[in-house]
């Protein structure tokens, strides 16, 4: 039972950790895209002068499937679900391994001695 609880534990510490780091990533991207809209304004390079609208866009996009998986993917595929998989191919294995034993069973006892 301990172990169980030590594992929930180690669940929600990381699930929390998760979160935090979403969160300053969030802000991280805030600050940066002000800073890079004031850079785009300051410094325009050759014919392109909506840079940072590229650079903001992609950033936006990786940030995006970052808090997809933090709170779609990861909040599924929890430790329930992990032990669930385990359990159904840890049976498929012992049904494949009994069926294995029951034809080395027929072929030993169908050969002639």
């Amino acid at each position: 039972m301990e172990l169980e609880q030590h594992e929930q534990y180690e669940y929600a510490r990381k699930r929390i950790n998760q979160k935090k780091n979403l969160y300053f990533h969030f802000v991280l991207f805030l600050l940066g895209s002000l800073f890079l809209s004031i850079a785009n304004h300051l410094l325009v390079f050759g014919y392109t002068s909506n840079w940072s609208i590229w650079v903001i866009t992609l950033w936006l996009f990786l940030f995006i499937l970052y808090f997809i998986k933090v709170y779609i993917t990861d909040r599924f595929m929890n430790i329930d679900w992990e032990r669930e998989q385990i359990e159904k191919l840890m049976v498929l294995q012992q049904k494949k391994i009994a069926q294995l034993q029951t034809n080395l069973d027929v072929d030993t006892s169908t050969k002639p001695q």
